[in-house]
């Protein structure tokens, strides 16, 4: 259990493989832009820094968090990626639909997990307020998007492993 807010996106390059020879695949949630957009700066910033080529991360977009499952499941059946990156970002409101679209999504990613041999990192933001998923997609808290890269390569390592 945390204990105390901190950005916890600081990584030390030397500590991670290069990922030079990686293929990455990122799909990205529309719904919520700005914190989506911000996850996927971070996410795009930390492959390149730790080596992937720009030509060698491909994004798609979806319309919801909801569509990552899909979308996801679209990379693995029609790419050669080495892993992929859900971005997405679901604020709580008054309504049940919060806790639907979590638990859909979260259990759709799962599964991609369990069904193919290419890693599928978990980046969606359940949030309670818009300004919690601000401070971490590049505020306070640091970017989440940057902590699913350096998980991303880290998983495709151990895979080739």
């Amino acid at each position: 259990m945390a204990t105390e807010n901190k950005n916890l996106s600081n990584y030390d390059k030397n500590s991670i493989p290069n990922a030079k020879d990686f293929r990455f695949g990122i799909v990205v949630s529309e719904w919520n832009e700005e914190v989506t957009e911000g996850l996927y700066n971070g996410a795009f910033s930390a492959l390149t820094n730790c080596g992937a080529l720009p030509e060698n991360i491909i994004r798609w977009n979806v319309p919801g968090s909801f569509e990552l499952i899909f979308g996801a499941r679209q990379m693995h059946e029609k790419l050669e990626l080495d892993a992929i990156i859900v971005i997405g970002c679901v604020i709580k409101g008054e309504t049940m639909h919060f806790e639907f679209v979590c638990e859909g999504v979260t259990q759709g990613i799962k599964d991609m997990n369990v069904i193919y041999d290419v890693p599928t990192i978990f980046c969606v933001l359940t949030d309670n307020t818009m300004q919690q998923s601000i401070d971490r997609s590049g505020g306070k808290h640091g970017n989440k998007g940057v902590e699913a890269a350096i998980a991303a390569i880290k998983m495709v390592d151990l895979n080739r492993k």
